[in-house]
Parts: C-alpha cells; structure tokens; sequence
C-alpha cells in the first residue's frame, strides 16, 4: 500500500498540532513520544467541525501511542533516517520517511476508528458491496463506465473527520449507513471508502485510487470471475503489497453468476494466484489475508463478510499492522544499503600492511640501514690506523672524486615515493569496503581520500622534525679508549722506525733487534684494536639502526593512523551503528543473519513468504 507520489517528508504533527521535524543529524535525536487525537465528525455537506470541537465519543478509546515493538521499530528507523542521510541516497530513504510521516500523522488522528478501502476493477461490484453494507444505495451504480469518480465514505461512528480529511474526501460525500446498519456495534468504529475503479481509462481516477491506498488502514480488493486474473491488479498491487496481506481482504464477488461447483474452481484458482503473488493467506488460524466468495447483488455472504469485517475492526490493531507492514516494505527496499557481505573492516594484518607500506614510502628501513653503516664507519675511522684511512681517503678520491665521508643513500625520487603512498591509501581504503553495501564502501573511499590529501607532505615533514639519523651519530664511551690505544700502536711505529734511523745515522747504539720489535708491535698492534673495534661495533650498530627505523616507522604509522586509518574506522563505526539499527527497524537481534530480504528463520519480513502453505 504505497503512496506513488509521497516523498520523504520532514515533519509530523504532535498532540496540540504543532509540527515536529524528524532530526537528520548524527546521530538522529529519537522522536518524542506523542499522544494521538480524534478528528471531528463532519456531517454529510459539512466542511468543519463544531465551533467549539466537541463531539460525542461512542467508542472505547485503545490508546494514543505506538507501544512495544512497533514503537522500538519506528525509533530505530527514525535514528536510521538520520545516521543515513550524509551516506545513503535521498531516493533510497524516500519510501522510509514517507513511512515516518505517515507513522506520525496517523496517531494523532483517532485510534478508535478503522479506515478501510473498498478497490476493485471496472464492473468488479465494488460500489454494489459497498452499498450492501450501508443498507441503502450511496454510491452509484450502473452500467455506465466508469461509475465511481471520486472517493465515497461511509463512517459508522462519528470521531472520523481528521481521518477524511487526511483522505481528502470532501464533505458531500461523506454519508451515514441506515438506522439499523448503524445499530450494528460490530461495526462501529469502521469508515469504509469507496474507490474509483483502479483499472479507469482516466488517469486522476487511477491517481486517486493509488493516493489513498497510501493512507488507509486495510483494504478490501473486490474481483469478479471476469478479471480476478487480471495482470494489472495482480502486477500493481497485490503482489508489491503481498507484505500487507495481514490487513487485506480479497473478496470475488458476482459468483451469482456461477454454478456452486464452477464458483469453487474460481476460488481456488484465485487462492493460487494470491499464493503465487507472495500473498499469505489467513487460513487454519494464521495470520494473512482473508479470501472468500460473496454475491452483493443477492446478499449471499455479505453476512458472513461484514462479521468478518467487524471483528477485524473490533480488534482495534489495522492501524498498528498495516504500518508494522510499511516499515517491513520500507526496511526491504533499504536492505541493499545496509546489509553486506561477510564481515567488513580492517583487521590487523590490514593495519600491518598499510604501515609496512608508508614505511616504504618514507624509506624507514632505508634511513635504518645508512645509520647503521655510519655507525659503523665511524667506529673504524676513528679507531683505524692513520695509513689505512690515508689509504681509504685516496680511493675514495679517486673513485667518487669527493671528500664526502659518508656514502650517500640512494634517494627516492619524490613522485614515486607519492605513488607509493597513494597506492597504500588505495589499497586500505578497497580492503575497508570490500563487501560494504555501495553507500558506505563509498564513504570509507572518500574517507581515505580525503586523509590521502596532503599525506605525502605531511610525511616529508615529519621526517624532517626527526631528523637523519645518520647524520651525527652518537659515539659510544669506549671510543676515546680506542682512539688512544690505536694513537699508542702509531706512535709506537714512529718510535721504532726513529730508533732505527737513529742506529743507522749512529746517533743510537746498534742493536737491531728492539726497534723492530718495537716496530712489529705497533704494526701489529694497529690492525689488531682496528678489528676489535670493528667487531664490537657490531651490535650497537646494528641497534642504533633498528632504532632510527622504529622511530620513523612509527611516526609514519601514526601519521597515517590519524588521517587514513581512523577517519575509515569511523566510517566503519557508523555503518555498524546503522546496521544495529537495520535489525531493529527488521525486527531481528543486531547480527541475525538475514537472507533474501527476509530474516533466517521466520517469515515476518518480505514481500514474499517463502514456503506457503500448498493446497
């Protein structure tokens, strides 16, 4: 029961009549609720109540609010509205804030009265069993095509003229059922309408047929054994409404016209169809749309249909089932947007792998290994032996043609070192929304874009405050032990080379032996504190390298933690809040599986019932 022309509204009314807009914020503020009131009754050719608003209540009051789970559900899909109103299209919320409009207007009107349609196809009899209810001709019929032009309602009780308003039916054709059909308290509390034909050649007649089955609380659909099988009604109505079988009749009608034996053929093949369509139905004490067959022209099972009728009104709850029946169509059309695949997010290797890869980018592991390696040639310059680094200065001078001490690391050019974080960011954001319904994967990729945006300067800057770790290394506390033991061997070698001059010019007294040995020692001497320095540099070196690597990894990783990570784990959040609220506005428990549009293991939600009953 759609309303075609209805759009997402923004506003109901509350019990004084002021309005009341549904909140889009974040996190949408739950709806106040409000205590329904009763319209006045108009009289047949009035406009407007009494003066003062008075008017007689025959009718026991049922309450002026939602309860129970129809109040959580209508809750839930007004927080869902407002979650979703940044994320999810307006076309896709459309059928749900219609529902929430409705949902509000119609608990401020009476809850003691039970509106219900009578629809049907040209020549079906509608106006004929709508008259057999009132006891005296109101609606017109005939021959002439087609007959019902506007919208004919016919109340048993009075309290009803803020529903007929809200229906548009003016006053001249709001009637009044004979003295005895009004004595019928079975009834009382039923405005009953009658509708234009929905298969009319003129297009407002079809408009209004559709507008106002909108906005009635239940609907009897009148066939005759001509067109019960008609595609229209069955591809237009009954099988996107097969959700509101629970406040639909289906009544074939002129079966006058048939043999008793030919009417049970058609009944049964018009239940077959109705099965087809997805339309349950109420037999054996279950919930689901009536079916009978009935005669208007000569009252055989009029009887038998308004008892019917009259208990279904007495009951009091069409109001509250038919729109537990909006909000499950409303939660079906929305379950694209919703409902994902698997289980979406990021978990721990993700987070690994999107940190391992700024690293790359920032070239942590690069920054790690030239430290160690400056380390360690300084260690071995400043305890290796003078010839040797003399040595070592000319091959570099003559291999790089420079004096530059440190071996430069190759530097990445800037633009491949954007790429690369690019295609991190890209990588976390598609491994985020995979299996994200489109709505949100879509926000988790704008989230990471947009923390993607200045990401490559802000990395560059942060590796600037840390500054390169290779370029003064600290210096361990046994070096100076070194630089002097390595200064002894030298001067140990100068010592016994003057001495051994000094023999051979005859300054000093010949004795060969010790100055060489001298000599030897210092020679020796040299290479030997140059290798333990060399081996004991080792260690710290290497650590001095892992350290500046951590540093700079993890200053990457918070960086990007900070612009991509946590942006798209609050997208994330948000999607599991709305999903939370999904399964409320659906009736199920927050992480039931729900397959197919209707929840694992029961057929309350659906516009289909998977597994009728066969007959």
């Amino acid at each position: 029961m759609v309303d075609p022309g209805a759009g997402v509204g923004v506003g109901d009314a509350d019990a004084d009549g002021g309005r009341v807009r549904w909140d889009d914020g974040l996190i949408a503020r739950r709806a106040a609720e409000r205590a329904g009131g009763s319209g006045a009754w108009v009289a047949p050719g009035a406009d407007a109540p009494d003066a003062d608003g008075a008017e007689p209540d025959t009718l026991p009051p049922l309450g002026g609010s939602y309860g129970g789970p129809l109040r959580t559900r209508l809750d839930a899909l007004h927080e869902l509205v407002g979650l979703s109103r940044t994320r999810v299209d307006s076309d896709a919320l459309a059928e749900a804030g219609r529902v929430l409009d409705e949902a509000a207007a119609r608990q401020r009107l009476s809850s003691r009265h039970t509106v219900i349609a009578i629809a049907g196809a040209t020549g079906s009899g509608k106006s004929t069993l709508f008259n057999a209810f009132a006891g005296v001709p109101v609606s017109e019929t005939g021959l002439r095509r087609p007959t019902t032009s506007a919208p004919i309602a016919l109340s048993w009780s009075e309290g009803a003229a803020g529903l007929l308003d809200r229906l548009a039916v003016p006053g001249r054709l709001r009637r009044r059922p004979l003295a005895g059909g009004a004595a019928h308290t079975e009834l009382q509390g039923l405005v009953l309408i009658d509708l234009p034909d929905h298969d009319s050649a003129v297009t407002a007649h079809r408009d209004q047929v559709d507008r106002v089955l909108g906005l009635v609380d239940a609907v009897i659909w009148v066939v005759d054994p001509e067109k019960y099988a008609d595609a229209a009604l069955h591809e237009r109505y009954l099988r996107p409404l097969a959700g509101h079988a629970e406040v639909t009749f289906v009544v074939l009608n002129q079966i006058d016209r048939l043999g008793t034996e030919a009417a049970d053929l058609v009944l049964d093949d018009l239940r077959r169809l109705l099965d087809e369509d997805g339309v349950a139905l109420g037999e054996h004490g279950e919930p689901g749309a009536t079916v009978l067959a009935v005669s208007a022209l000569t009252g055989d099972g009029v009887p038998e249909l308004r008892e019917m009728v009259g208990r279904f009104v007495q009951e009091r709850t069409a109001p509250e089932r038919r729109l537990a029946a909006d909000v499950d169509a409303a939660a079906i059309r929305l379950r694209p947007a919703y409902l994902a695949d698997g289980r979406p997010g990021l978990d721990e290797r993700s987070r690994d792998a999107f940190t391992d890869r700024l690293a790359v980018a920032v070239g942590a592991q690069a920054a790690g290994e030239a430290a160690e390696r400056v380390w360690r040639r300084g260690a071995i310059r400043a305890c290796g032996t003078p010839w040797l680094r003399l040595y070592r200065w000319y091959e570099r001078m003559r291999a790089h043609g420079s004096t530059d001490p440190h071996l430069a690391s190759p530097v990445e050019d800037e633009v491949t070192a954007r790429q690369r974080v690019e295609q991190a960011v890209r990588i976390v954001a598609d491994e985020a929304s995979r299996g994200l319904p489109a709505p949100w994967a879509q926000a988790v990729r704008e989230a990471a874009a947009r923390g993607a945006e200045g990401l490559p300067e802000a990395l560059d800057e942060l590796t600037a405050s840390i500054g390169d770790p290779a370029a003064r290394p600290p210096r361990p506390a046994w070096w100076p032990a070194a630089v002097l033991a390595q200064v002894a061997m030298t001067l140990l070698q100068i010592f016994g080379a003057l001495w051994l001059v000094g023999q051979i010019v005859g300054v000093v007294e010949p004795g060969l032996l010790p100055p060489v040995l001298v000599m030897l020692g210092g020679i020796i001497g040299g290479p030997l504190v140059e290798w333990a320095c060399e081996g004991a540099v080792k260690g710290p070196a290497r650590r001095y390298g892992q350290e500046a690597e951590r540093r700079l990894r993890e200053a990457a990783a918070a960086c990007g933690r900070a612009r991509v990570l946590d942006p798209v784990a609050a997208e994330l959040v948000r999607y599991r809040e709305v999903r939370e609220q999904y399964a409320t506005v659906t009736g199920t428990r927050p992480g039931t599986r729900i397959v197919g549009g209707t929840r694992a293991g029961t057929t309350r939600l659906g516009a289909t019932r998977a597994g009728v009953r066969a007959r």
